[in-house]
């Protein structure tokens, strides 16, 4: 009796098998794993059900709807597969040839969404449901939905401009209105996620990046101004300090990793100042974060260096003058 369904028992171990061999060496090769993750397996699981069903005598009205249902499934996971390979490909093709605009959860997500409707539209199709009444419904109804889901749809919209204004994307280091800073990491249907230098993220709703004012550091280029205040002495001869401070300047751009090397440094006096002549030296850094080391080298070399030519940096002073106490 159990030889008779040995066969039966065998069939039931493919997907299980299909299963081990997938999670075994499919999933060390990454990019097969994001495309055919579970697939296999599904489609071996649908194959078994079909020999068994063919084997069991079903009445017709079974035999159809097991059928439509063995072809439902089978289509949505090849739109399933099908939508994670153009999310992938879209992916490899804009973060390769679309620098301006590289890969975003939006943008895939969006491709996957549409290649899994369109394959819902046609199991639908496949199992005799009339596409045009469902159609015409959430035609009707859309506006019921879009009022429920209005700050959904404006976050998806307001993401959708941001991308397509190109004024900020993924890797731009941006500050908003209120002082926020940091890189762009991602712009999904919802949300913006910028990371902080000090590597936590920033989660900004999409239409509130739109409509608040941002920085962005990366346009039209990255690379930026340093500017060092500093000051000296009343008694310095300013056509020295000038002289000593753009050497260490030009040293410091030449040197340092993150300055721009062929960047011609220069100063400028600013004010009279209640204890020191004060001015304003201008470094170029080639991106936000270089701009603290670049900062952090000058200072260091330029007081070494004031204090080797004997240039004062003064602190501050005050005069106080005492009246005697008139005698009653």
């Amino acid at each position: 009796m159990i030889k008779q369904y040995l066969p039966l028992i065998g069939l039931l171990f493919v997907p299980l098998f299909v299963l081990f061999i997938e999670r075994l060496f499919l999933k060390r090769l990454k990019f097969y794993w994001d495309i055919f993750k579970f697939i296999p397996a599904l489609w071996s699981l649908l194959f078994v059900l079909y020999i068994l069903s063919e084997e069991v005598k079903l009445p017709a009205s079974l035999r159809l709807i097991k059928d439509k249902a063995l072809w439902v499934v089978f289509i949505l996971s090849l739109s399933l597969l099908t939508s994670r390979l153009v999310a992938l490909l879209l992916r490899m093709y804009m973060n390769r040839y679309r620098q301006e605009m590289p890969a975003v959860s939006l943008v895939v997500q969006a491709s996957k969404v549409l290649v899994l409707l369109v394959g819902v539209i046609i199991a639908l199709d496949k199992i005799g449901i009339a596409i045009t009444p469902i159609l015409t419904a959430l035609g009707v109804g859309g506006l019921a939905v879009a009022l429920a889901l209005r700050d959904t749809l404006e976050n998806l919209f307001a993401g959708f401009h941001v991308l397509a204004s190109g004024h900020i994307k993924v890797g731009d280091y941006i500050r908003l209105e209120g002082g926020e800073e940091g890189f762009v990491e991602d712009i999904t249907w919802r949300n913006t996620v910028i990371r902080q230098p000090s590597n936590n993220l920033i989660i900004v709703p999409n239409s509130k990046l739109s409509s608040s004012i941002v920085i962005n550091f990366h346009k039209p280029d990255s690379e930026l101004a340093v500017i060092v205040p500093v000051g000296v002495s009343y008694d310095s001869d300013l056509e020295k300090v000038e002289r000593i401070t753009i050497e260490v300047a030009k040293e410091v751009q030449r040197e340092v990793e993150g300055a721009v090397p062929d960047f011609e440094p220069f100063i400028r006096y600013t004010a009279f100042g209640d204890f020191s002549i004060n001015f304003n030296v201008i470094l170029r850094a080639k991106d936000v974060p270089s701009q603290h080391i670049l900062r952090h080298e000058f200072i260091k070399r330029l007081k070494r260096r004031y204090e080797e030519e004997g240039i004062k940096i003064p602190f501050p002073i005050r005069e106080v003058y005492l009246r005697p106490l008139s005698k009653e």
